[in-house]
């Protein structure tokens, strides 16, 4: 018998097909945020909109970090609001957990709930999360069936 993926699971395996169209070689991430079982917006890590991508000029590195690319988290938040999608209230599923900085955008988006991949990076998250109330999920590659 297989095992039905669960909505999380589900989401996450969308945001890791996102991830597919990152073009910074160094971290491939994807993000889809979603609200009542549905997809709001996607985003993956890549340049800005116009401009070369690290796969094509190579990477802008500041203090040991590619500064060239947007992270996926931001992307999928700008493509709700180029597409005027309210996200309020909504989840956002990332292959690798937020970075301060998106960590600040997902909290002024009004998202409650950020289920995310692998641990990346920065543990401030997690207390400031906690201070908002805002739910952190990690989720492994393998989950288990309940």
């Amino acid at each position: 018998m297989t095992h039905r993926a669960s909505w999380d699971e589900y989401f996450m395996r969308i945001a890791e097909v996102v991830a597919s169209r990152a073009t910074c070689d160094r971290k491939h991430v994807g993000a889809v945020i979603v609200r009542d079982k549905s997809i709001l917006a996607t985003g993956y890590n890549g340049s800005i909109r116009g401009l070369p991508h690290c796969d094509e000029e190579g990477h802008l590195i500041e203090d040991g970090h590619c500064v060239r690319t947007i992270h996926a988290e931001a992307n999928a938040i700008i493509q709700a609001a180029r597409n005027g999608v309210r996200i309020d209230g909504a989840t956002v599923y990332v292959t690798a957990s937020p970075c301060w900085g998106c960590f600040k955008m997902i909290a002024n988006a009004g998202i409650s709930r950020v289920v995310f991949g692998e641990f990346y990076r920065d543990e401030r998250i997690f207390r400031l999360a906690t201070e908002l109330g805002l739910e952190l999920a990690p989720l492994s590659r393998h989950e288990t069936p309940a």
